[in-house]
């Protein structure tokens, strides 16, 4: 895990999104990709009259973009991590996907508040079921991630979990403690089966069995992150082609709308 993708974009998210992957970089001393994306204007109902509005559109979104990518590019050079640039037009799930097939771990965002613009809840909910790599989300608000904090586990068994805890184990190493924490019904192996295995790796968790609330599995995992506030979350996700098509009983999907921690899901 040494490839960090960083989507950079003028967005209330940035700033949150960029710490996030200075800290991972330089915990895995590895090297961080920046892709910056100026999104194709969509005006409803265009058509061949509306043509020089969008090119109005466009050439205005380019030039905010070049003025952010440069604010971005000389914090970098500022930074002690290895670093390059790319640019380029179109949505962000299918740019970030196209680039993203030599890099281990993307950094984006949860859910923004009061829906603000880009819907990156939707962007991980894609880029999760068909990037192929883990994603890190982070709230808006977060200031970086401690790397070497404490890790918390949603467990159920099920393939997709245990394919984030392999794909994160690198990550895990690093972590001040982890707690596997079994959430619902289990599909696969139990906790003691996964805390077997990341032993194996030198890491030593602990496990928890949480009953599930009223509220369900989401709402009981959220109350979890709030009352432990770990460093991080992690837990898989399946389901359908989309995401927030309702994967996990809906934990993922509520997870991206409101963790007040950074998550790392896979799938």
């Amino acid at each position: 895990m040494k490839n960090i993708l960083l989507l950079v974009h003028d967005d209330p998210g940035e700033e949150a999104r960029l710490q996030a992957a200075l800290d991972l970089t330089r915990a895995l001393s590895g090297h961080l990709s920046c892709i910056d994306v100026v999104e194709m204007p969509v005006l409803v109902g265009a058509g061949y009259m509306m043509a020089d509005a969008e090119l109005a559109l466009l050439e205005d979104a380019r030039e905010r973009e070049a003025r952010n990518r440069a604010r971005l590019e000389a914090r970098l050079a500022r930074e002690d991590v290895s670093w390059d640039m790319k640019d380029a037009t179109g949505g962000f799930v299918e740019t970030i996907r196209e680039v993203a097939g030599l890099s281990d771990l993307i950094v984006l965002n949860t859910a923004f508040a009061d829906r603000q613009p880009p819907d990156m809840r939707a962007v991980a909910a894609d880029l999760v079921m068909s990037a192929g790599q883990p994603i890190v989300a982070v709230p808006a608000d977060a200031h970086g991630l401690d790397v070497g904090g404490d890790v918390l586990i949603a467990w159920n068994g099920s393939a997709p979990a245990q394919e984030t805890l392999r794909a994160a184990t690198p990550l895990l190493a690093l972590a001040r403690s982890v707690t596997l924490a079994e959430f619902g019904e289990i599909a696969g192996p139990a906790a003691e089966d996964a805390a077997a295995y990341l032993s194996r790796h030198g890491i030593h968790a602990d496990i928890q069995r949480r009953p599930i609330g009223g509220d369900g599995v989401a709402a009981t995992l959220l109350a979890a992150c709030h009352a432990m506030h770990p460093a991080y979350c992690l837990l898989g996700a399946y389901g359908h082609s989309r995401l927030r098509e309702g994967l996990f009983g809906g934990v993922t999907r509520a997870m991206l709308k409101d963790s007040p921690v950074p998550l790392l899901i896979a799938h």
